[in-house]
């Protein structure tokens, strides 16, 4: 796929005009419907996800979109947008101030071009395939750590938690013996892009689906981290875990997540 800069430039007009309707609503009350136990949802996703696929599709009508709320075609086979119209929905839910918009462009399962962006803050996460990562027009790379005693790490915890608690805190707790502090925040978008700004070293997280780390992918790749499963091997967009670094602390976290 050529000139991937035009598709970037492109989904950004999409992804302002979502943002800025987000944070219109941010301090409305919501309507909130319950997908399972602890995953929500709001009618402000659904405008989200319903602006994002209206104006990709105006500028790009070839390539095909997939959504966190609709769905789409088999986003594995051939070009397709895959988006999370809010990453960090229970947050958004609770008026605090940390979730994202995450669109990502990809080719056969691979992403080529993303975007995360924080509505509130305005952060605005950009890269594409060999062409850098960047936080608002500025370029940014992973950290240089390599004493993991000085390791700043981020986790997230799965919808499915209750079902694997015990795996869960186990790993948290062999973490916890190991780094400066772990961080959780609710937004595995974000936690990506601060681990490609430098502010963490290290993330792992189970359960992810695509959406929640196309964009993220490629923005830490392009900034120097490493990304892979718990185990070191290949991490696809639907390989429902993650390990991600600063790829000096790559191998000690494997160790360290093994249970």
């Amino acid at each position: 796929m050529q000139e991937l800069s035009k598709y970037l430039d492109g989904a950004l007009i999409a992804v302002n005009k979502s943002s800025e309707m987000i944070k219109q609503s941010f301090n409305n009350t919501h309507n909130i419907i319950h997908k399972g136990t602890v995953d929500l949802v709001t009618e402000v996703d659904l405008q989200s996800e319903k602006i994002l696929r209206e104006e990709l599709y105006k500028s790009f009508p070839e390539i095909k979109f997939y959504g966190e709320e609709g769905g789409g075609d088999n986003w594995r086979n051939g070009n397709f947008w895959i988006v999370d119209p809010i990453d960090g929905t229970t947050n958004f839910a609770n008026r605090l101030p940390h979730f994202s918009i995450s669109v990502a462009l990809c080719q056969n399962g691979v992403p080529l071009v993303g975007i995360v962006k924080n509505p509130i803050t305005e952060e605005t996460f950009t890269t594409y395939k060999n062409g850098g990562a960047f936080c608002n027009n500025n370029p940014i790379h992973v950290s240089n750590i390599v004493d993991i005693n000085n390791a700043l790490a981020v986790t997230g915890f799965p919808y499915n938690r209750r079902e694997h608690i015990d795996e869960i805190t186990l790993r948290l707790k062999n973490m916890l013996m190991k780094v400066q502090d772990v961080r959780r925040f609710g937004s595995a978008a974000l936690d990506l892009c601060y681990l490609s700004k430098g502010i963490y070293s290290i993330y792992w997280e189970k359960n992810l689906k695509p959406w929640d780390v196309a964009a993220g992918q490629l923005l830490l790749e392009e900034a120097g981290g490493k990304i892979t499963r718990y185990d070191g091997s290949k991490m696809e967009l639907d390989s429902l875990e993650l390990l991600a670094t600063n790829g000096i602390l790559h191998e000690q976290c494997i160790e360290i997540l093994r249970i």
